[in-house]
């Protein structure tokens, strides 16, 4: 769906007072929003491009400006990109007085190329390699996060100790249960759908101030960018309420994790490649393919669907984050489960990747991995039935993000598929990830050990 405001109406919006500030952003490894605001009269009189220092596709959640980058770095001194709107994806925000938001695609200032490591970037070039095939990858992500009494800034004071959700007991689908945290939920809802996002439902999740919140299925490239829009307007509104809201894949060992199941199929002429009437479940041989591509490679993407050292802390037996990376029908024990068999709105839905993924870099890989299936001719194993976390064969998740990363390193596919500047960029950026948290004293070692070791 595209976004809801052309830059004709958004000049007529400036020029009726109606729109003062444009905001300009890009998505950066991590999955959030960097960028400007724009007076609006200066954006619809320069609206071509803008911008931004380098290093923010070369930095940590702290922003700090990590080395080892061959893209950027102290030697190189770190000069310019040039953000360049896209302006499609113009849309109003409703719960920001006099608003408008705008993506952006980021260009090497040399070169006037795309950058490549870039997450929009990456998934450009796996939705253009699909194209290529006849086929328009179609895709949803269902977002699940916690919330919380008080906002950030009383978390930090605090050292993010005595986090209380707002719930206190497992809500899922729970109606009334749920009804405390409606003022948030309903204007989470009713914003997103103004600025163009067409939310179709949220619900409680399976724990205390969890949700979940499902936007309407679309093309591959505004799937990404309607999902980097939702969290950052989960936090926004949160915030306006006095509350807080957190993506983390584990925010605590005693309760469950959040997740980001992808939903994905393949259209070709309008219509869902994936669904043959005549077979199996109603899953044609490119679905078989696809689906063989993503089982074949799953252990190679998984360090783009859990990309923190946190997030393989979700992958808990019992609490419906998948273990293993097989496939079943309608089953949420599997890491990939058919859905919608036998009707046109047949899928496939990926349950690794937590609520911390970047949305443009999972999409991506997905797609890499499921479209080497289709080009290869891959045959799909059988479906997997009964219980997954039981079956002690099957082909594992890696457990920890340096196990992760030796796959992503390895991976011929996806160094073919995305390059070798992409694969070991990332790669670099969760070895990081590592480093820094094998340094830090945590809680539970000060606990243990402090007087009995």
């Amino acid at each position: 769906m595209p976004a809801n405001l052309t830059f004709e109406a958004l000049k007529d919006a400036v020029q009726r007072g109606e729109i003062d500030t444009v905001t300009v952003a890009l998505v950066d490894m991590q999955g959030r929003l960097m960028g400007k605001r724009f007076h609006a009269q200066h954006f619809i009189e320069n609206p071509a491009e803008t911008h931004c220092c380098n290093y923010l596709l070369a930095t940590d959640l702290d922003m700090n400006t990590v080395q080892g980058y061959r893209a950027t770095n102290w030697s190189s001194g770190y000069g310019d990109y040039v953000m360049k709107p896209d302006l499609s994806t113009l849309r109003r925000l409703p719960w920001i007085p006099s608003t408008a938001f705008c993506m952006v695609d980021v260009i090497d200032h040399k070169t006037h190329e795309l950058v490549p490591h870039a997450p929009r970037s990456v998934l450009r070039r796996q939705i253009e390699r699909a194209r290529a095939m006849g086929l328009e990858p179609m895709m949803a992500t269902e977002l699940e996060f916690y919330l919380f009494a008080n906002t950030y800034k009383d978390h930090f004071d605090q050292g993010y100790r005595s986090l209380v959700p707002t719930a206190r007991h497992n809500v899922d689908y729970a109606l009334t249960s749920t009804f405390a945290d409606e003022p948030v939920m309903r204007d989470l809802r009713n914003g997103l759908y103004g600025a163009g996002v067409p939310v179709e439902n949220s619900k409680g999740e399976a724990d205390a101030g969890q949700h979940e919140i499902n936007v309407k299925y679309s093309d591959a490239l505004d799937t990404g960018d309607m999902h980097a829009l939702v969290k950052a307007a989960t936090k926004e509104i949160a915030h306006l309420h006095g509350q807080s809201a957190t993506f983390m894949a584990k925010y605590s060992h005693e309760h469950a994790g959040s997740s980001s199941h992808v939903h994905q199929s393949l259209f070709r002429d309008g219509k869902n490649a994936f669904f043959d009437p005549k077979a199996d479940q109603g899953m044609s041989d490119l679905m078989r393919h696809y689906m063989a591509g993503q089982l074949t490679h799953a252990r190679e993407l998984t360090c783009f669907l859990a990309p923190f050292v946190n997030s393989y802390k979700r992958f808990v037996t019992g609490l419906f984050a998948p273990t293993k990376a097989i496939w079943s029908v309608d089953n949420r024990t599997a890491g990939f489960r058919v859905v919608g068999e036998h009707g046109p709105g047949v899928r496939v839905e990926c349950r690794i990747g937590g609520s911390d993924l970047n949305p443009y870099l999972a999409c991506a890989a997905l797609l890499a991995a499921g479209l080497e299936g289709i080009e290869k001719k891959l045959a799909l194993e059988p479906a997997f039935t009964g219980d997954a976390y039981a079956a002690q064969s099957a082909r594992q998740i890696p457990t920890t993000l340096p196990e992760a990363i030796a796959e992503l390193s390895g991976s011929d596919m996806l160094r073919r598929a995305m390059g070798d500047e992409v694969v070991d960029h990332y790669a670099r950026a969760a070895e990081w990830e590592v480093q820094e948290h094998n340094r830090v004293v945590t809680d539970f070692e000060i606990s243990r050990g402090f007087e009995r070791a």
